[in-house]
């Protein structure tokens, strides 16, 4: 709701009535959105643990031909969508680092 207030100019009028039937106004001026932080490092968390779960199929199985649906999981229980990680990986190709397209073309990634 607090976006909703922020952005209050931007609404449609039908949407600002709507929002004034449940009690809601606009925010003062100047009152912007307060900022989200983030936890550093996420990302990159997720990525090495998409890449070690393909490490591990790539060592058991010896390809990277991943089933769409195929879910691998890891020794700690953790359970990833290889096969959904590996076709958006492919997908979005032209979005890795260098180093990080060559860490899957080192697990056999057909691109």
């Amino acid at each position: 709701m607090t976006a909703q207030r922020s952005e209050w100019e931007r609404l449609r009028p039908a949407q600002q009535d709507l929002l004034k039937s449940l009690g809601m106004e606009s925010a003062p001026a100047g009152a912007g959105m307060p900022a989200v932080e983030r936890p550093v490092g996420r990302r990159e968390q997720a990525r090495a643990v998409n890449l070690a779960a393909a490490r591990q199929f790539f060592e058991r199985e010896g390809h990277l031909r991943v089933p769409r649906k195929h879910v691998e999981v890891l020794p700690d229980g953790t359970e990833i969508k290889l096969g959904a990680v590996v076709d958006n990986t492919r997908r979005r190709a032209d979005k890795l680092t260098d180093e990080q397209r060559a860490e899957w073309t080192a697990l056999g990634m057909r691109w």
